[in-house]
């Protein structure tokens, strides 16, 4: 499949690369255009093709992708098979307004989990999982960031944006995003987010803005495992749970404990975790399917100057002492902060997403979606230094569609 309509396109084109049914590109066409099918002249999936393309070589803004690559032309014509001129900023920008985010998101989900799969176990579906064998959970990692770019204007057709997302932090992958609507709250989205399919068999772990009882009934529904955090938003759950850890005269043969120590950014950190099963009887009429109560101690020595700083906090899940115990807690506790360190951060630092000026409606989602994507397939490709990697693709464009339109592979 090539991209050009007309029918001699291997005549005009011989270097043009074909397209890989299992590629980013043609994942791309099962996200649903709302455009009009009067005046469309680039197809949804070239248009997000190029603007990947662009992001890949470390341009931030869809002015700077298409003066990129108007400065590669004729190389990127001949790859792609493309005779004609490439769209305007303004053709980009109606096209991301007109198409789901979510659907962007779930696109670059399907191709590198299916990358992934076909790595562990090639054309036998069945080594995945072998017989006997734990399966280790997945987890997802539940929190919103708003886009800095869109805050401030009057416009009506120019909202603030603000993202929930669900972040599978082994893979860096974001299984889905929705846009908080103007009159609800992260809590009330978060409720949309929970589908089966991606909640079952999945730990969710959030902030303590999402503890809450109907929330983590969902969770318990579907068949996952919530993993939370406890504040003084349910003041009654953090009295109880201060009450039962602090308790001096509390019989704690049952209770577990680790421990790690980390070193780095000037910091020595040390965090502990006491996890019990003591409290389930108590908590259970409210708090579904719970079997386990955590206290959480993080205590930090600064190298330099030997100032200290200490946190505790109180937590609960659904996840029994015998699939996670209390080292497993931890880690897990730990491995809930990728969402902020490797995506929202990244996003804003790497793709420059803070510092977009799009703000039409419909496309700051479209273009959050695009920079996550180009994260994940960076983690895909064990990339340690995207800067470095994106100046790579910039001096070998090639390379970088072939990564979108062909068989993906490391």
């Amino acid at each position: 499949m090539y991209l050009s309509i007309f029918g001699d396109e291997e005549k005009a084109f011989p270097e043009a690369m074909s397209i890989d049914p299992a590629s980013f590109y043609a994942a791309f066409s099962q996200v649903k255009d709302g455009r009009g099918k009067r005046g469309k002249r680039y197809p949804l999936p070239l248009i997000l093709t190029l603007l990947l393309l662009g992001k890949l070589a470390g341009e931030t803004s869809i002015h700077g992708i298409l003066e990129w690559i108007q400065e590669r032309k004729p190389q990127i014509q001949s790859l792609l098979g493309w005779p004609r001129c490439f769209p305007t900023n303004s053709t980009c920008t109606f096209a991301l307004m007109h198409c789901e985010s979510n659907e962007i998101a779930a696109a670059f989900a399907s191709v590198l989990l299916k990358a992934r799969a076909i790595e562990q176990c090639g054309d036998e579906p069945s080594r995945l999982h072998t017989p006997g064998e734990t399966k280790e959970l997945t987890q997802l990692a539940m929190d919103g960031k708003a886009m800095r770019g869109t805050q401030k204007h009057q416009a009506p057709n120019q909202p603030p944006v603000h993202l929930l997302s669900l972040y599978e932090c082994q893979s860096g992958i974001v299984i889905a995003q929705r846009a908080v609507a103007k009159k609800e709250n992260e809590i009330s989205a978060a409720a949309t987010l929970l589908h089966p399919a991606l909640v079952k068999g999945r730990i969710l772990s959030a902030d303590a803005m999402h503890t809450q009882k109907k929330w983590c009934a969902s969770v318990q529904s579907y068949g996952g495992y919530y993993l939370l955090i406890a504040k003084l938003n349910q003041p009654q759950l953090y009295e109880d749970l201060s009450d039962f850890f602090e308790d001096k005269d509390a019989q704690r043969e049952e209770w577990q404990y680790a421990r790690t120590t980390q070193k780095g950014h000037g910091r020595l950190e040390i965090r502990e975790l006491w996890s019990s099963t003591q409290m389930n009887a108590w908590f259970e009429p409210q708090w579904a399917g719970i079997a386990q109560v955590f206290r959480l101690r993080r205590h930090s020595t600064h190298l330099k100057d030997g100032t200290t700083r200490e946190e505790i906090v109180y937590g609960l899940t659904n996840l029994t002492p015998r699939q996670a115990t209390a080292a497993r807690l931890l880690a897990y506790q730990q491995t809930h902060w990728r969402i902020e360190n490797r995506l929202h951060y990244r996003r804003d630092v790497t793709m420059g997403e803070d510092a977009s000026q799009v703000r039409l409606a419909g496309a700051p989602e479209a273009l959050a979606a695009l920079n996550g994507g180009v994260l994940a397939l960076m983690d895909w490709l064990n990339v340690k230094n995207a800067a470095s990697a994106m100046r790579h693709f910039c001096a070998q464009p090639h390379e970088a569609l072939q990564l979108l339109c062909g068989t993906l592979s490391r």
